[in-house]
Protein backbone atom coordinates (compact mmCIF):
# COMPACT_ATOMS: atom_id res chain seq x y z
CA UNK A 1 0.00 0.00 0.00
CA UNK A 2 1.28 3.42 -0.92
CA UNK A 3 0.58 6.37 1.33
CA UNK A 4 1.28 10.05 0.99
CA UNK A 5 2.58 12.20 3.79
CA UNK A 6 2.87 15.95 3.38
CA UNK A 7 6.43 17.16 3.63
CA UNK A 8 7.38 18.68 6.96
CA UNK A 9 9.98 20.81 5.19
CA UNK A 10 8.75 24.34 4.58
CA UNK A 11 9.89 25.61 1.19
CA UNK A 12 12.02 28.76 1.29
CA UNK A 13 10.35 32.05 0.54
CA UNK A 14 10.72 33.43 -2.96
CA UNK A 15 12.38 36.79 -3.53
CA UNK A 16 9.05 38.60 -4.01
CA UNK A 17 7.73 37.03 -0.80
CA UNK A 18 10.85 38.10 1.11
CA UNK A 19 10.57 41.63 -0.25
CA UNK A 20 6.92 41.83 0.76
CA UNK A 21 7.72 40.53 4.25
CA UNK A 22 10.39 43.20 4.59
CA UNK A 23 7.95 45.96 3.56
CA UNK A 24 5.27 44.67 5.96
CA UNK A 25 7.86 44.57 8.77
CA UNK A 26 8.72 48.18 7.90
CA UNK A 27 5.02 49.09 8.34
CA UNK A 28 5.08 47.54 11.83
CA UNK A 29 8.16 49.61 12.63
CA UNK A 30 6.48 52.77 11.26
CA UNK A 31 3.65 52.11 13.74
CA UNK A 32 6.22 51.96 16.53
CA UNK A 33 7.53 55.39 15.55
CA UNK A 34 11.01 54.24 14.54
CA UNK A 35 13.12 56.52 12.36
CA UNK A 36 13.73 55.83 8.68
CA UNK A 37 17.48 55.38 9.23
CA UNK A 38 16.87 52.90 12.04
CA UNK A 39 14.40 50.89 9.95
CA UNK A 40 16.78 50.88 6.99
CA UNK A 41 19.56 49.46 9.21
CA UNK A 42 17.28 46.86 10.79
CA UNK A 43 15.93 45.62 7.47
CA UNK A 44 19.06 45.98 5.36
CA UNK A 45 17.34 48.40 3.01
CA UNK A 46 18.32 51.79 1.68
CA UNK A 47 16.93 54.86 3.40
CA UNK A 48 15.36 55.92 0.09
CA UNK A 49 13.41 52.66 -0.06
CA UNK A 50 12.21 53.18 3.51
CA UNK A 51 11.10 56.74 2.64
CA UNK A 52 9.18 55.38 -0.39
CA UNK A 53 7.58 52.65 1.74
CA UNK A 54 6.59 55.26 4.35
CA UNK A 55 4.83 57.39 1.70
CA UNK A 56 2.91 54.32 0.46
CA UNK A 57 2.12 53.29 4.05
CA UNK A 58 0.80 56.77 4.91
CA UNK A 59 -1.51 56.72 1.87
CA UNK A 60 -2.74 53.11 1.96
CA UNK A 61 -1.60 51.51 5.19
CA UNK A 62 0.15 48.16 5.38
CA UNK A 63 -2.04 46.76 2.58
CA UNK A 64 -0.44 49.26 0.21
CA UNK A 65 2.91 47.57 0.82
CA UNK A 66 1.67 44.09 -0.11
CA UNK A 67 2.34 42.49 -3.49
CA UNK A 68 -0.18 43.01 -6.22
CA UNK A 69 -1.20 40.37 -8.73
CA UNK A 70 0.85 40.42 -11.89
CA UNK A 71 -0.56 42.76 -14.45
CA UNK A 72 -0.60 42.04 -18.12
CA UNK A 73 -2.47 39.90 -20.56
CA UNK A 74 -4.48 37.07 -19.01
CA UNK A 75 -3.44 33.53 -19.97
CA UNK A 76 -4.92 32.10 -23.17
CA UNK A 77 -6.03 28.93 -21.38
CA UNK A 78 -8.33 28.97 -18.36
CA UNK A 79 -7.94 26.47 -15.52
CA UNK A 80 -10.50 24.02 -16.97
CA UNK A 81 -8.66 23.97 -20.32
CA UNK A 82 -5.33 23.42 -18.57
CA UNK A 83 -6.80 20.42 -16.74
CA UNK A 84 -8.09 18.99 -20.05
CA UNK A 85 -4.60 19.42 -21.51
CA UNK A 86 -3.05 17.75 -18.44
CA UNK A 87 -5.38 14.75 -18.83
CA UNK A 88 -4.57 14.51 -22.55
CA UNK A 89 -0.80 14.69 -21.97
CA UNK A 90 -0.93 12.07 -19.22
CA UNK A 91 -2.32 9.60 -21.79
CA UNK A 92 1.08 9.70 -23.48
CA UNK A 93 2.25 10.81 -26.89
CA UNK A 94 1.43 7.52 -28.61
CA UNK A 95 -2.23 7.85 -27.59
CA UNK A 96 -2.27 11.00 -29.73
CA UNK A 97 -0.82 9.32 -32.80
CA UNK A 98 2.87 10.03 -32.34
CA UNK A 99 5.36 7.26 -33.09
CA UNK A 100 7.53 7.57 -29.98
CA UNK A 101 6.14 8.16 -26.50
CA UNK A 102 8.14 11.36 -26.02
CA UNK A 103 6.79 14.87 -25.72
CA UNK A 104 8.33 17.80 -27.57
CA UNK A 105 7.14 21.39 -27.49
CA UNK A 106 5.77 21.01 -31.00
CA UNK A 107 3.84 17.85 -30.11
CA UNK A 108 2.42 19.39 -26.95
CA UNK A 109 1.40 22.46 -28.97
CA UNK A 110 -0.49 20.25 -31.42
CA UNK A 111 -2.29 18.44 -28.59
CA UNK A 112 -3.18 21.75 -26.92
CA UNK A 113 -4.65 22.98 -30.19
CA UNK A 114 -6.63 19.74 -30.70
CA UNK A 115 -7.98 19.72 -27.14
CA UNK A 116 -8.73 23.43 -26.66
CA UNK A 117 -8.71 24.99 -30.11
CA UNK A 118 -6.07 27.48 -28.92
CA UNK A 119 -2.76 27.73 -30.78
CA UNK A 120 0.22 28.49 -28.54
CA UNK A 121 3.74 29.56 -29.45
CA UNK A 122 6.68 27.36 -28.39
CA UNK A 123 7.43 29.80 -25.56
CA UNK A 124 3.82 29.66 -24.35
CA UNK A 125 3.85 25.85 -24.49
CA UNK A 126 7.03 25.88 -22.36
CA UNK A 127 5.42 28.22 -19.80
CA UNK A 128 2.32 26.02 -19.74
CA UNK A 129 4.36 22.88 -19.11
CA UNK A 130 6.77 24.28 -16.55
CA UNK A 131 4.65 26.94 -14.88
CA UNK A 132 1.07 25.79 -14.84
CA UNK A 133 1.49 22.02 -15.11
CA UNK A 134 4.69 21.73 -13.07
CA UNK A 135 6.45 19.49 -15.59
CA UNK A 136 10.22 19.57 -16.04
CA UNK A 137 12.57 18.79 -18.88
CA UNK A 138 13.46 15.11 -19.00
CA UNK A 139 15.99 13.66 -21.38
CA UNK A 140 16.15 9.95 -22.12
CA UNK A 141 19.39 8.17 -21.26
CA UNK A 142 21.44 7.37 -24.32
CA UNK A 143 22.56 3.77 -24.15
CA UNK A 144 23.71 1.43 -26.87
CA UNK A 145 21.15 -1.21 -27.85
CA UNK A 146 23.95 -3.79 -27.78
CA UNK A 147 24.86 -2.96 -24.15
CA UNK A 148 25.42 -6.12 -22.09
CA UNK A 149 24.95 -5.35 -18.38
CA UNK A 150 26.28 -8.74 -17.22
CA UNK A 151 29.49 -8.35 -19.27
CA UNK A 152 29.96 -4.82 -17.88
CA UNK A 153 29.56 -6.12 -14.31
CA UNK A 154 32.04 -8.96 -14.99
CA UNK A 155 34.59 -6.52 -16.46
CA UNK A 156 34.28 -4.15 -13.48
CA UNK A 157 34.62 -7.01 -11.00
CA UNK A 158 37.51 -8.89 -12.65
CA UNK A 159 39.29 -6.90 -15.34
CA UNK A 160 39.30 -3.43 -13.81
CA UNK A 161 41.03 -4.45 -10.54
CA UNK A 162 43.68 -6.33 -12.58
CA UNK A 163 44.30 -3.27 -14.78
CA UNK A 164 44.36 -0.98 -11.75
CA UNK A 165 47.02 -3.14 -10.04
CA UNK A 166 49.08 -2.94 -13.21
CA UNK A 167 49.19 -6.63 -14.11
Amino acid sequence: MVSFKPSSVVPPLTRPQLAEARRVRAAELFDQGRSGAEIARMLGASEESVRRWRRVWEEGGADGLRRRPASGRPPKLDDAQVERVRAALEQGAQAHGFEADLWTLERVGLVVERVTGVALSRASVWRLLTGRLGWSLQRPERRAAERDESEIARWIAHEWPRIKRGR
